[in-house]
């Protein structure tokens, strides 16, 4: 079976809302399966430049699908089990949410695979 990897990926400047407010960081961390293939995801990474906690949030259609917290100043490493198929027409898209008025730098990178 013949795979490509496909990544989401960067360094982003963020300005937090709220934690209850995730917000679309770049529109590089939104990734659509293309027609005849599916994709899973691999892993992700993430690290932290700030003094408080932060999330990412794994969207797929605009529903939450995974949240993956990174702590104040810190570095996040999932792997994540290949389990659900995301077929073709699937949107996924990274947002981060921060307490509102903190301001730092994410370093994000999801790892998906299309077969």
């Amino acid at each position: 079976m013949q795979s490509t990897p496909r990544f989401l990926q960067g360094v982003f400047a963020f300005d937090g809302k709220g934690l209850d407010t995730p917000l679309p960081l770049d529109g590089t961390l939104r990734y659509t399966v293309p027609d005849g293939q599916v994709a899973q995801t691999v892993y992700f990474r993430g690290g932290n430049s700030c003094g408080e906690l932060v999330y990412v949030l794994l969207l797929r259609d605009g529903d939450p699908m995974r949240y993956f917290p990174i702590g104040a100043r810190d570095a996040v490493h999932v792997p994540l089990r290949v389990v659900e198929d995301l077929v073709a027409g699937t949107v996924v898209e990274l947002q981060l949410a921060a307490p509102a008025g903190v301001t730092g730098t994410v370093v994000l990178d999801l790892g998906l695979v299309e077969v």
